[in-house]
């Protein structure tokens, strides 16, 4: 004879109910919720937990059919914010369980997740609730279809790289409150991203028109954390990031993000000192070599760096310019993480001349290039 325990568990429970399954967040009251699911635990056969949890998941439905007083409308002290479908997912788990004793070790996770904080030194993830974070990558793959375009966020600066970057970057190795140096900031993504997370920003940028314009841009975004975001004009190369940092308060910052030109695909002024004009790839890469160690100087220990950057043709030949740049990091004492492989995003004059690029690879015995690259480095 098979036990009330043992009993195949059934998916009928929750199709009693037909709940439509958002991300959209739930304010559901802490006391009341987990003072209901405590009572999974209290359930001496499945059959009985299973139809607690139909209650609470009908409670959980709207506020029209919540009977217990489970759901806020609004956020308050004793409430927690969880995404509807992460919830239900979760009470799903419980209700499928094969066995009682699993059943209770499913509610006995669920509490704990909803009860206890467990972060790490460098970002605000709450790792016993590290299932919500469906927005945070962690495959070394990126496949972007688009570029982030809401808020003020323009493709119109060449070599302007999308959002999503410093975006994924920021949410993983940073926490809110904290500072973040940009020496390539261009016309202020990165920028752009720490202010709408709530990370103060220092960019540093080559050409006061276009710094001028990032300042624009960022003054534009709306500042709801009330953070810094500044933007300082002179050269990478030569700045004194400690004197930067000193002018807001700062010693230290805790993650930097790199997006320099890949030398001289594209040129960004005229300028001897930009360096997508630099005579040869060996100036390039010790002027790379001088801002890393200035900014590694300012980055705290145990600290992130990435490093945003692609290859290039030249006479026939495949560079390998973003490894060679990968190099010039680890000569200053970083640990590399992780290289992340990001699809490249087609520009006007390839997206037209599709065909003539497919004919032109055919012939010359080589790839179109499709990918650029994101190094994550550790300060040791």
């Amino acid at each position: 004879m098979i036990t009330d325990t043992h009993k195949t568990a059934t998916r009928p429970l929750f199709g009693k109910v037909a709940v439509n399954r958002t991300d959209t967040p739930l304010f559901v009251n802490k006391m009341k919720f987990i003072e209901a699911i405590r009572q999974f635990k209290e359930q001496d056969s499945l059959s009985k937990l299973r139809t607690e949890v139909l209650d609470l998941e009908s409670n959980l439905h709207s506020v029209k059919t919540d009977k217990i007083g489970v759901l806020n409308i609004h956020s308050n002290g004793d409430t927690i914010k969880i995404s509807q479908k992460h919830l239900l997912d979760q009470l799903d788990q419980i209700a499928d369980s094969q066995t009682l004793e699993r059943a209770k070790y499913y509610t006995e996770r669920l509490e704990k997740a909803l009860t206890e904080i467990r972060t790490n030194n460098i970002s605000d993830i709450n790792l016993t609730r590290w299932k919500e974070y469906e927005d945070i990558w962690t495959d070394s793959l990126w496949l972007i279809e688009k570029r982030d375009s809401t808020g003020v966020h323009t493709a119109g600066y060449w070599g302007n790289f999308i959002p999503q970057i410093p975006n994924q970057m920021l949410k993983r190795y940073t926490k809110k409150g904290e500072w973040v140096l940009d020496p390539f900031v261009g016309c202020g993504t990165t920028l752009i991203e720490s202010q709408r997370l709530g990370r103060n920003g220092i960019g540093i940028e080559l050409q006061e028109s276009v710094a001028q314009k990032a300042r624009e841009l960022i003054g534009s975004e709306p500042n709801k954390h009330n953070v810094v975001a500044d933007v300082v004009t002179g050269d990478s190369t030569e700045l004194d990031y400690t004197e930067i940092l000193g002018r807001v308060g700062q010693k230290s910052v805790q993650m930097v993000i790199m997006h320099p030109p890949y030398f001289d695909i594209i040129k960004f002024s005229k300028n001897p000192r930009d360096l997508s004009n630099a005579p040869s790839i060996d100036s390039f890469l010790d002027k790379m070599n001088m801002v890393v160690e200035k900014a590694g100087k300012v980055l705290d220990k145990g600290r992130y760096l990435a490093l945003v950057i692609g290859d290039k043709y030249s006479k026939g030949e495949w560079v390998p310019l973003g490894f060679l740049t990968m190099q010039e990091v680890l000569k200053k004492g970083f640990m590399l993480r992780s290289i992340i492989v990001k699809n490249f995003e087609e520009t006007t004059a390839k997206r037209n001349q599709k065909e003539l690029w497919r004919y032109r690879a055919l012939v010359g015995g080589f790839y179109i290039f499709k990918h650029e690259y994101i190094f994550l480095f550790k300060k040791r």
